[in-house]
This record gives C-alpha cells, structure tokens and sequence, in this order.
C-alpha cells in the first residue's frame, strides 16, 4: 500500500503547485475539445471528397506555418510573455472554431473553406505551441519539471480519450457542426483558467530584449548540442511517416472496416486511452537514457504493423490502445530530453524545433499516407508508419552509440535540483 501511495505521490506531484494545477486542467478541457474537432474535421472532409489525398492536404495544412516558421514561433515566445500569448491564442482558436461551426451548420462548408480553416488554425498553432510547451517550465520549479512536462503529454492523450468518444455521440446524434462549436467554448475554459493563475508564483524569465541573429543563434545552439539534433532529427521522421493517425485512422475505418465516424473515434479513444496508462508510467519513471527512446519506438513501430494486420475493427482498437502506451513513451522521452537538455534561454527556440520536427513535419507526410491510404489500401498507411518507426529506432541506437551519448541522464536531472542551469559540458 504503501509503495502505491508512494507511486502516486510522485507521479501527479506536480498537482500540488497551483498554477500547473490550473494550467493541466484548463488543458484537459481544450485539448478534448481540440480532438473533437480533429474528428469532425477529418471525416467531414472524406464526405466532401472521399479522397485521403485530400484528406492528407487539409490535415498538412494546419501544420505549414510551424514547417516554414517554426523557429518564428519559438523566438516570440522566448522574446515575449508566454501567459499574454496564450491569451491571443485562445481567443483565435474560440473565432476559428466557432465561425467554422456557423458555416457548417448553415450548410456552406466546402473545401477551399476548410482549406482555409486549416491554413489559419495552423498560423495560431504556430504561436500557441512553443509559448505553452515552454510555459510549463515557469510553471513548476526544476524539482518538479520532469514530472510536469510528462504529465502534459498523459494530459494530451486523455484527451485523445475522451474528446474523439464525445465526437462521435455528436457526429451520430446532432451534427459534426456541434463539435466545433463545442470546441469553441473549450477555449473559453482554457482562458479562464490562465486569468485564474497567481502571477507571483509563475516562474518567469524577464521578456529579452530583442537583437539580431537570434534564430541563427538558436540552429547554432541545436547543431551543437549532441543529444538535441539527434533526437529532433529521429522525431521529424517519426512525426512525417508515424503519427500521421487524422490520416491513416479515418482511411482505415472507412475502407477496411467500412465504419463511419464513430469507428474512426473508437480508434482514437482507444489510442488516447492507451497513452494515459503509458503516460502515467512515464510520469512516475525516476531515471530515463536515451536508449529508452529506441527501445519505445521500436514497440511502437511493431505494435503499428500488427495493428494494420488486423482482421476485425474490435482487434485494431486493442492494437491501439497498445500503440498509445508506448507512442506517448516515445514523445514524453524525446519532450524531457530536450527540456532537461536545453539552456532556458534557448528552450522556447529549441521547443520551437521540436514543434517543427513533430507537427511540422507532417506537410510532408500526411497527403504521403494518405496517398498511399487511397490507393494502396488503408491498412498500408499505418503499416509504413510502424515501417519508418522500426527503421527510424535503428537508426537510432547507431546514431546514439556513435555521439556517446548512450548512457542515463539522470545525473543531469539530479543537477537540476542543485543548479539554475543544466550542465552544457560533454557526459563522459
């Protein structure tokens, strides 16, 4: 009993702080209402084209601008005040949503509107991600920081859980046009609750002053860093091939299991519901190495393949609650690693990166998969994403061995507790 009280101590310590406990549930709320839209959204767009290339354009998109500006948004969040930002940003995404909701519901959706939906959704992303991926280092001390981002990313795949399970009652029930609607009021929650924060006890850095060569700066600093470039180079294959599921998933529900939306949103709960489970053993994990990154996503890449294997809807939804246990392992590791790695005054910038290499990236491999979706089959795009994740945690280990850095950080996570700074020096 005892060892169990002590698990959960550690693995929601970070609740105890009063403006991460806010944030975590100012983003629970958003972000399931972020995933009801990502449901509606995509098997909207298959009833209006029944295309997966096209599903694949509206989906890449929404991650253009963080592609062609990534290190734009990331350098306005080390430049200015990440809860100010935050604010424009939701009160964007409420417009966006609930302008979008009014269309539907009138019946004036077509593609080029949703074309241009996903464009603009993607230029506020392009703000809102690095300022609130980097403010929850100023939320919680640096005792508490591994905790608080693996915990973010359990809060994400919550959501994953219940946003698509609540889309497909309203999909079924009322209209896809509710779910953006409903996504809409899930921002009016999110700003409510950064109002709410005590701005005494936020951990902020002064705002920088501005001056030239900053982004140079922030490319030099990742080139530079070892364990940093290596690990942004393996997410960015893994966010273009693998976790591509608002293309794969909808092509896969529809052509293989011939489903409609509540089948694509049991897929997703499924993978949501798994990712919790996975990412409350990694919230709890006191020492990580980044070999435990490959080894995570080689699981993951195998309990991709043997889910597009499946013969029945029932078997791939419990091959996908596999897949969120340890997709949500892959992404927390590579998320702490370059947190604890990074100077804080380069974290919104290297978080910026990172934005680039797992959203970014998929401009070029969402309309791939769901190319290969169309005319190869529904159960090839999620097999090439298990392919890539196999050969991309191969890679891996080789890449790691070769810039010896295959060994635990945890001594670097204990120095945290010590220092302002995390050490920049070489790990023998």
């Amino acid at each position: 009993m005892d060892r169990i009280k002590n698990f959960g101590r550690a693995t929601f310590s970070s609740l105890k702080i009063h403006n991460y406990r806010l944030y975590f549930i100012g983003q629970a709320v958003s972000l399931s209402g972020t995933w009801m839209q990502t449901v509606a959204l995509g098997w909207l767009v298959l009833e209006l084209s029944g295309s997966g290339t096209q599903l694949g354009i509206v989906v890449a998109l929404q991650f253009l601008p963080m592609l062609l500006l990534g290190p734009w948004g990331g350098l306005v969040a080390d430049r200015y005040n990440k809860r100010a930002i935050l604010y424009c940003t939701q009160v964007a995404f409420f417009v966006l949503a609930l302008g979008t909701s009014i269309l539907i519901f009138a019946g004036g959706a077509t593609m080029p509107i949703l074309y241009a939906f996903a464009l603009l959704f993607g230029v506020v992303r392009l703000f809102d991600n690095p300022a609130r991926q980097t403010l929850v280092s100023e939320l919680v001390d640096h005792a508490h920081l591994k905790n608080a981002v693996s915990l973010n990313a359990t809060v994400n795949n919550l959501a994953r859980a219940v946003g698509p399970s609540i889309a497909g009652v309203l999909i079924a029930g009322i209209g896809i046009a509710f779910c953006f609607f409903f996504n809409a009021l899930t921002y009016v929650a999110a700003f409510i609750t950064l109002l709410y924060m005590k701005g005494d006890t936020v951990h902020a850095r002064a705002p920088k002053t501005r001056k030239k060569g900053e982004l140079r700066e922030g490319f030099r600093y990742v080139l530079a860093t070892p364990l940093i470039r290596n690990t942004l180079i393996m997410m960015a294959f893994i966010g273009a091939f693998v976790f591509e599921f608002q293309v794969s998933l909808p092509i896969l529900a529809q052509q293989v299991f011939h489903g409609d939306a509540k089948s694509y949103a049991l897929l997703l709960a499924a993978m949501g519901a798994g990712s919790v489970l996975g990412g409350l053993f990694a919230a709890g994990r006191s020492a990580i190495a980044p070999h435990h990154l490959s080894m995570f996503m080689a699981c993951f890449g195998v309990s991709l393949v043997a889910v597009a294997l499946m013969p029945t809807l029932f078997l791939a939804t419990c091959g996908m609650f596999v897949v969120g246990f340890f997709s949500i392992n892959v992404t927390s590791l590579g998320n702490t690693i370059i947190q604890l790695e990074s100077a804080p005054h380069m974290r919104g910038r290297v978080m910026a990166l990172w934005g680039m290499a797992m959203m970014g990236s998929t401009p070029i491999g969402g309309p791939i998969i769901g190319f290969i979706g169309e005319f190869l089959g529904g159960r090839w795009g999620v097999g090439v994403g298990g392919a890539v994740a196999l050969m991309t945690a191969a890679a891996a280990i080789v890449i790691l061995r070769r810039n010896n850095v295959l060994q635990t950080i945890s001594p670097a996570v204990e120095s945290l507790l010590q220092t302002p700074y995390p050490s920049r020096g070489r790990r023998k």
